[in-house]
């Protein structure tokens, strides 16, 4: 089985808008037969309440090693897979792209069922956090998974941003 060697800068976390075809373009391979391109946007409404935006916020270092970390499953899992995510972090408007995951491989089935087996796996595993905006109030999302919600911002490490 062939593991493709992983480059750090293909899994990032960023405040700035994501790129999408700078994205894409990290794991464009003459030998994959399928590209998919994963891109989650801030929705408006979730749960019946009107969603204004939404603020991210990470721990950087430890977000950016799980996402590698997930990239190394995917390859492991999937012969031939190139991985590269990106997730943004800081306030997003409705619409704003929050993450882009791109997986090449050479068949589609597995290009589809890596990326969905990434953004399932960025909820479980990397220290991310969600502040959802109303317009009747505010509320920190606990964890991804939107299974616990935090009543206080969750602390952050020093030397974090």
């Amino acid at each position: 089985m062939e593991v493709t060697k992983l480059n750090d800068r293909d899994f990032q976390i960023t405040k700035e808008a994501i790129k999408v075809e700078e994205v894409m373009n990290k794991v464009m391979d003459r030998n994959a037969g399928a590209v998919n391109c994963f891109i989650g946007t801030v929705r408006e409404m979730t749960n019946g309440k009107k969603t204004l935006y939404l603020a991210y916020e990470a721990y950087v270092p430890m977000a950016e090693k799980k996402l590698a970390e997930i990239g190394e499953e995917i390859n492991q899992r999937w012969n031939g897979a190139r991985v590269a995510i990106t997730h943004r972090i800081g306030s997003l408007d409705i619409s704003a792209i929050a993450v882009v995951i791109a997986v090449s491989t050479p068949h589609r089935h597995d290009a589809f069922e890596a990326s969905r087996y990434a953004i399932e796996r960025i909820k479980e595993i990397v220290p991310i956090w969600k502040k959802e905006h109303w317009e009747n109030g505010e509320q920190w999302i606990g964890d991804q998974l939107e299974k616990n919600s935090y009543a206080e911002k969750p602390i952050k490490e020093e030397g974090e941003s």
